[in-house]
């Protein structure tokens, strides 16, 4: 309900907006508190809005429809799932630096204290807004177009932590993601991405996911870990994180699901898939069909 005043005969008086359904149209009803007649109405369909579509800073890649990293699909998912116009700026990995410093954005810092630009960077040409980091974008979307709840009944703080604890949540088949990521990469991004991962680890690329006893024994931790995961819904007995209702936190686990299933090999997340009763790959049809993505 939204309440209004409005002058009737010089004298102030509230107004009561009812709304309602004819048709396709939503119709918004304007009546005297103290009068059954409405005052006037409105057909939704007969007011035009302009809305400048959003823009998402995104990495390129060679698989069809481009998209394929966990931390930009994520706010790719919220986009949608609030049914925001949005577009995408594809940017290659050694020109985010340039691009965001363009910008105007300021850099985060790494441990050693040298500056850093990473996307998704989301710009807002309808508020002036500019935000980095999923998180604090999900944060911005919920509080700039409230419509459709990403983080329901007052739960932004308990998905940040639950978001905090699903990122340090660290497994050695990640060097195998990083090598199958390279693989699926243009030209122009595949030299950066290699060196910045084997700095990050302190490792030769050629050791990062070597095939044999090592291997195997990531796929076993990995599966483990998934079915901690199940387990732990099992208990909950619930469709979504947050219990009955869809919320963020779903969203940050579909989009590690759609980074496995973007770069891993066929029979790799066929391997995923199967686990735990095929509850996975479910998982990520639910999200992306939930956000429209399906």
């Amino acid at each position: 309900m939204v309440r209004a005043n409005y002058n009737r005969l010089n004298r102030k008086k509230e107004a009561q907006c009812l709304a309602g359904n004819i048709g396709d149209d939503r119709i918004f009803e304007f009546k005297d508190m103290g009068d059954a007649s409405p005052l006037f109405s409105i057909r939704w369909n007969q007011l035009t809005i302009t809305m400048k579509p959003l823009i998402l800073y995104d990495i390129p890649s060679q698989l069809p429809g481009s998209y394929w990293s966990p931390n930009t699909s994520k706010p790719r998912f919220v986009l949608s799932y609030k049914e925001l116009p949005f577009e995408t700026v594809w940017v290659e990995y050694p020109d985010i630096a340039s691009v965001l410093k363009g910008l105007g954005l300021a850099p985060k810092k790494r441990p050693d204290g040298t500056d850093i630009y990473t996307v998704p960077v989301l710009s807002d040409p309808n508020t002036g807004a500019l935000i980095d980091e999923s998180l604090e974008i999900a944060a911005y979307l919920e509080k700039t177009y409230p419509a459709k709840p990403i983080f329901p009944h007052g739960s932004q703080m308990l998905i940040r932590v639950f978001n905090s604890a699903y990122l340090n949540d660290a497994h050695p088949i990640i060097k195998l993601i990083y090598v199958r990521t390279a693989e699926i990469l243009n030209p122009a991004s595949v030299e950066y991405f290699r060196r910045t991962r084997s700095e990050r680890f302190q490792l030769p690329w050629e050791d990062f996911s070597p095939e044999g006893p090592k291997r195997d024994g990531d796929w076993a931790y990995l599966e483990q870990s998934f079915s901690k995961g199940e387990a732990l819904r099992e208990k909950s007995g619930t469709e979504w994180v947050m219990g009955d209702t869809f919320s963020y936190a779903d969203i940050i686990v579909a989009s590690r699901l759609f980074w496995y299933k973007r770069v891993l090999k066929e029979d790799e997340w066929a391997r995923i898939s199967s686990w735990n009763g095929g509850r996975w790959a479910k998982v990520l049809d639910k999200v992306q069909q939930e956000c429209h993505l399906a």
